[in-house]
């Protein structure tokens, strides 16, 4: 049995705002609100991609008629897993529980090695 650390992504719609900072800032309260009390072991982050142009990281976030996109990464331990897809499978369960409405696909699953985990 082995650690993983599972990331999730999500496309996250936020209704009447006026700036992508805007759409940013409701989408990852309204995130850590739902993920609270029952998972809020989970990590709640902006996805980054790479601007095509100069390379540089920047935010999936969108903002058209008031109406934001914006896309989150949600990441959590998942302890004594038999496999990377057990893992998965448990992550996307303890999430998905919180954040019913919302879908999520897989981003990246990491074995995680040498951590002790405190008891």
């Amino acid at each position: 049995m082995s650690d993983y650390r599972v990331t999730l992504e999500a496309g996250w719609t936020v209704k009447d705002v006026e700036s992508v900072q805007d759409a940013i800032g409701i989408a990852v309260s309204e995130a850590g609100k739902r993920l609270h009390p029952s998972a809020k072991f989970v990590d709640v982050d902006v996805m980054n991609m790479p601007c095509p142009y100069c390379g540089k990281d920047i935010n999936t976030a969108l903002v058209i008629a008031r109406t934001g996109l914006v896309g989150l990464l949600l990441s959590m331990k998942v302890f004594k897993a038999e496999n990377p897809e057990h893992a998965e499978h448990i992550a996307k369960s303890v999430i998905g529980r919180a954040l019913r409405d919302v879908s999520l696909s897989t981003y990246a699953v990491e074995l995680i090695e040498g951590e002790t985990v405190a008891e």
